[in-house]
């Protein structure tokens, strides 16, 4: 019996940016300084496995600021924190690092510039997601969370020549644009960033994937189910017509998924690391892929310089 060759074809580029990357240094970096325990407030990225090797080597992570002891190290994540959760930190005397990504850091001063001149922000984003939380807590005026045309058709404001918008990093760039195009055909004097103001590396895998699509038979997305950026590329898959998972683990992997394909596409989001990446593709040759390749895909040269480190000021025991 002859079995059917098959073939992986990685998308390119994929896996952990260089803001995911910046805050995973960060992290890492604060144990050599400062010593376990070190806090940091919510997941600094959405990948169950970055998280696992991080508390394997003594971060403790928490949802609320006043779960870190007085005097401690807290690391605020990647998707950045609201002015309240700032103040917070400083009443309880925490040694501050903030790993919020740096593309993040712009939609905030866009947030607070378009506040600061009077104007109500509609930020289009997934209601409860840490970075539109974060975003949100950084506007002193009126914020409206919307992700869809249809909440677009639903919100009351002030003064509709008196708006602007600011988009989470991580969203889907064609669902943002529908949401764009909702705002400005009710609202045609509202101010805004282009789209190419989301993640360059949100934008650079999913035009990885939009140019798999048709080379495939079914797509793999390693990602954690909680990774917006993640799912974003699933569903992009999907719409492209294709069988598309999200996989956080090779033991995902459903041998069922391979049946009858012939080419299998392989993706990882944003917080993945490529190590992941590898045990999908060991996974995937258990299951008869016998070749991998690389497809061409834009490059990234981008890097992130770390932020400064503040002194220890803890008191010995």
């Amino acid at each position: 019996m002859v079995t059917e060759s098959k073939q992986a074809l990685l998308a390119q580029p994929r896996g952990l940016c260089a803001g995911v990357d910046r805050a995973i240094e960060i992290v890492e970096r604060a144990i050599e300084v400062y010593g376990a325990p070190v806090y940091v407030l919510h997941e600094i990225v959405h990948n169950r496995h970055v998280l696992e090797n991080l508390s394997a080597r003594g971060v403790i992570f928490v949802k609320e600021v006043d779960e870190v002891p007085l005097n401690s190290v807290m690391i605020f994540s990647a998707h950045g924190v609201s002015d309240d959760v700032v103040e917070q930190a400083k009443v309880r005397k925490l040694i501050v690092i903030d790993a919020t990504c740096p593309l993040v850091t712009k939609v905030h001063l866009q947030a607070k510039l378009y506040s600061g001149n009077g104007r109500e922000v509609v930020l289009i984003g997934h209601q409860g997601h840490p970075e539109v939380e974060g975003t949100s807590g950084r506007i002193a005026g009126k914020v409206h969370v919307v992700d869809s045309p249809e909440e677009v058709a639903r919100i009351e404001v002030a003064d509709p020549n008196r708006l602007a918008y600011v988009t989470q990093t991580t969203l889907s760039v064609d669902d943002t644009r529908e949401v764009i195009e909702a705002l400005k055909n009710r609202f045609p004097t509202i101010q805004g960033p282009d789209l190419k103001d989301i993640c360059y590396a949100t934008q650079n895998r999913q035009n990885a994937v939009r140019e798999m699509t048709n080379k495939v038979d079914v797509l793999i997305v390693v990602g954690s189910q909680n990774s917006s950026n993640s799912n974003r590329l699933a569903e992009l898959g999907g719409r492209s017509g294709l069988p598309a998972y999200l996989v956080d683990d090779p033991s995902d992997v459903d041998p069922a998924w391979l049946d009858g394909k012939h080419s299998i596409g392989v993706t990882a989001g944003a917080s993945a690391p490529e190590t992941l990446v590898k045990m999908i593709l060991e996974r995937l040759h258990e299951l008869g892929v016998s070749r991998v390749s690389e497809l061409d895909g834009e490059p990234e040269n981008v890097v992130f310089h770390l932020p400064a480190f503040p002194p220890d000021t803890r008191t010995p025991a």
